[in-house]
């Protein structure tokens, strides 16, 4: 069985977040970077699990991304990826990074796809099925759990108000979200091993930008804190009532 984890890096959710250009930019200058979290402690580590079973598995990794992305697929290789494949280009458009995680695919048959629900910067949840819908395969959003035999996948899926069982046979593009699997960290062994694995970069296929960023916008700033007096209640009511909308 081979499958194929994607993986992208995502600021640190301590970071501090600013923009350049206008408002056009991300500014990068002293983000921490990190595996999207969706990426690693679901997808990648279900894909982990899977190959704890068969031995004869084989994870493949890709990211779309420059030469700073390859400390975060080493990490990634470090938990347990066989092989990583990084593809030399930036972009934020979801339907060319899409195209290039399909252009991958297509050359070496994976039985699963694995992506994370979402990533934590952008929140789009497209790629997967984008990816799924350019290698022609079923696409299973929002998984919770994932359970393989032969080349048959059960696996569980939230929906709204509850939760849904499917099955399909191999090849299936699958996002995974919490339940899938649970966190690890990378051993000393395995960080030691990552040094070494294969890491492959290729050039980008040709593909559109369908969209493009005019611009980012920080949130408005929260307002300051109203201290009242534990004797007015009647202020309290007051601005509960008037102004926080909470009675």
């Amino acid at each position: 069985m081979k499958i194929l984890v994607c993986i992208s890096k995502t600021p640190d959710t301590t970071a501090k977040i600013a923009f350049a250009d206008g408002g056009k930019k991300f500014e990068e200058a002293g983000v921490q970077w990190i595996i999207n979290p969706y990426d690693e402690w679901y997808s990648l580590v279900r894909a982990i699990e899977l190959k704890e079973k068969d031995p004869a598995t084989i994870i493949h990794l890709v990211t779309v991304g420059g030469a700073d992305a390859e400390p975060i697929i080493r990490k990634a290789l470090a938990l347990g990826g066989d092989e990583a494949i990084r593809i030399n280009t930036d972009s934020s458009d979801s339907f060319y990074i899409a195209a290039q995680i399909a252009a991958v695919a297509a050359t070496e048959k994976y039985d699963i796809i694995f992506t994370g629900k979402e990533t934590i910067d952008y929140n789009g949840a497209s790629i997967g099925g984008m990816v799924a819908a350019l290698v022609d395969a079923p696409y299973i959003s929002l998984a919770t759990s994932f359970l393989f035999e032969g080349s048959t996948a059960t696996i569980t899926r939230e929906i709204e108000g509850g939760e849904e069982v499917v099955t399909v046979n191999s090849p299936v593009v699958v996002s995974c979200q919490k339940g899938v699997a649970e966190q690890r960290i990378p051993n000393m062994r395995g960080i030691m091993a990552a040094r070494t694995k294969p890491l492959k970069v290729l050039e980008p296929a040709a593909a559109e930008h369908l969209t493009s960023i005019e611009s980012f916008e920080l949130p408005a700033p929260k307002a300051g804190v109203k201290l009242v007096s534990p004797d007015n209640v009647e202020e309290l009511v007051r601005l509960l009532h008037d102004e926080a909308k909470a009675i």
